[in-house]
């Protein structure tokens, strides 16, 4: 038996629902991935893109192109976050990354962005029903886990508030489609990203205030 077909099967069941390993093994590993961004490592990334490459195989199995196509997705945008951090760009001055609110601007091109790609990747899941059975709240997770990780490589608070809306339809979702453990990992994210937006939230107000200190004493 081939490393893809031992993915591909079953693991345990729960609640009348079978759990395949890939599902198993690939949200543990996002899970932790998620835990680590919470920390501000760059570890988050390798975990990220090691996620994705992981559940390509869960979805594959459960028949969801749209799925599949959504994980693709996040191992090219996970390897362009893990450059994004390491070139240290926006890095604080302990040495971990600098974290803040979005502008206006950035938060209305995160918006729009993400309504265009949702009703574009919402219309060819419907035009082409082989690529996802449930086409636009597919479409809503496909789109909000780009804005997400996107939000995320440019360490800003928003990127919480994203997943918290990603959350909103991928439990569900998850579950209806026979994911039983994406469905419960994605319970478990919802307390991480609470948690995380927390300490996010807060560890930005101090870089704010440092940064005012910093300008005051330069002025004065």
């Amino acid at each position: 038996m081939s490393a893809l077909d031992w993915l591909s099967q079953e693991a345990f069941s729960a609640f009348g629902q079978k759990v395949i390993w890939s599902d198993m093994i690939g949200n543990t590993i996002g899970l932790a991935a998620l835990a680590l961004g919470w920390r501000r490592s760059i570890w988050t990334w390798p975990a990220q893109l090691l996620s994705g490459v992981i559940l390509v195989t869960a979805y594959a199995s459960a028949h969801l192109s749209g799925g599949v196509g959504k994980q693709l997705l996040v191992i090219g945008v996970a390897a362009w976050g893990w450059r994004q951090w390491t070139r240290g760009r926006r890095q604080a001055q302990d040495g971990s990354l600098a974290i803040r609110f979005a502008s206006w601007r950035e938060r209305a091109a995160l918006l729009a962005g993400t309504a265009v790609g949702t009703i574009a990747v919402g219309a060819l899941f419907t035009a082409v029903p082989e690529l996802s059975w449930n086409p636009w709240p597919d479409a809503y997770i496909f789109v909000g886990t780009l804005a997400a990780m996107v939000a995320q490589a440019r360490g800003l608070v928003e990127f919480w508030f994203a997943w918290l809306l990603v959350d909103v339809v991928g439990v569900p979702l998850a579950f209806d489609s026979g994911l039983a453990f994406s469905g419960l990992v994605y319970v478990v994210y919802f307390a991480l990203v609470l948690w995380g937006m927390r300490d996010w939230w807060l560890r930005s107000r101090m870089s704010n205030a440092a940064t005012a200190t910093v300008t005051e004493g330069v002025a004065a």
